[in-house]
């Protein structure tokens, strides 16, 4: 989808989003809750996807469906309130995207289906019993993100044969980046990598973060959450100020000026979470619809932000790139 047809569709329904919630307080329209974890420009791409697939199966915003529309703004302080908020007003189902946004959905209701768009390790955070039965009022797509940072490390170093220090940076107060955080640190010091940890739980913490790597690392992995997600292009020039390159766990963070990325599509997994929705809205219960993983995965190079950086990207490395920004 092109991101002139994003900002139109996404425009499109927050103008209808008032309308639907009207419409729902009449009586008339089943509603959807949506957290999103990150910001609403964060995640254009994706929730277009979400809502011209619910379109696509008949779910017309304003129309045959309406939808009460939260954001965290890329904090997790607020999702436990936004989530309670959501449920006071009685939303047929709820759906949201990150560990921590759906940890909230579940703790503020254990009746209203909750569907996760992506989220790290479902099982390992009890968010479900199993991936095949989900039991309870969750189910949803999982990341899996761990099992990734293998391939990422493979890229990255194919890319930077001189790599030799890596820092690990992400928000080790979310669950599921605190676990990928530490998976990554075991693969690269099993690589033969000094590693660095850097911290950022908040915005303000991305300037001092990247100030304290100058002169210490070769390359970033950074590692997804709402926080990141919400400073894309932030930390993008805080990488390219500071000569580093980075890897990443979104195409959309490599659209705003990162080096690499090898990650799930994320757009396919919104497009996914909306056949969930459609299932439960017609009578399917969320614990019988097991949870399913990424199918397609998408490798990006930014070669204006390796000439930025002074590097040259290898011809083989970009030969199996699925996209090259140019």
């Amino acid at each position: 989808m092109k991101r002139r047809e994003v900002i139109t569709l996404v425009g499109g329904a927050l103008v209808a989003w008032p309308l639907a919630a009207r419409a729902q307080q009449a009586g008339k329209l089943p509603t959807i809750g949506y957290i999103a974890s990150s910001t609403p420009s964060a995640e254009s791409q994706r929730i277009a996807a979400f809502l011209q697939r619910l379109r696509e199966l008949g779910w017309i915003e304003g129309r045959t469906m309406g939808i009460e529309f939260r954001s965290g703004e890329g904090s997790t302080d607020r999702l436990s309130e936004l989530a309670t908020e959501l449920v006071q007003l009685k939303v047929d189902i709820i759906v949201t995207n990150s560990t921590p946004a759906v940890i909230a959905a579940k703790q503020a209701t254990s009746v209203v289906p909750i569907v996760f768009a992506a989220a790290g390790d479902p099982v390992g955070f009890a968010l479900v019993t199993s991936l095949a039965r989900p039991g309870g009022n969750v189910t949803g797509l999982s990341l899996q993100q761990p099992d990734l940072s293998g391939k990422r490390l493979e890229l990255l170093r194919e890319a930077l044969p001189g790599l030799r220090r890596l820092a690990i940076m992400g928000d080790n107060g979310n669950p599921a980046t605190g676990l990928e955080m530490r998976e990554v640190q075991a693969t690269a010091q099993a690589l033969g990598l000094d590693v660095v940890m850097a911290e950022i739980r908040r915005t303000e913490d991305i300037g001092s973060a990247f100030e304290s790597l100058k002169g210490r690392v070769d390359a970033v992995y950074v590692v997804n959450s709402p926080v990141v997600n919400a400073n894309r292009l932030r930390i993008n020039i805080r990488a390219v100020a500071a000569q580093l390159p980075t890897m990443h766990g979104s195409r959309e963070t490599v659209e705003l000026g990162g080096l690499m990325s090898y990650a799930p599509n994320f757009p396919d997994l919104w497009r996914r979470a909306a056949d969930y929705v459609d299932k439960i809205l017609r009578g399917a219960k969320p614990g019988d619809i097991p949870v399913e993983q990424p199918t397609r995965f998408d490798f990006v190079v930014n070669l204006m932000t390796a000439q930025a950086l002074g590097l040259e990207i290898p011809p083989t490395l970009l030969a199996r790139a699925d996209e090259v920004i140019e």
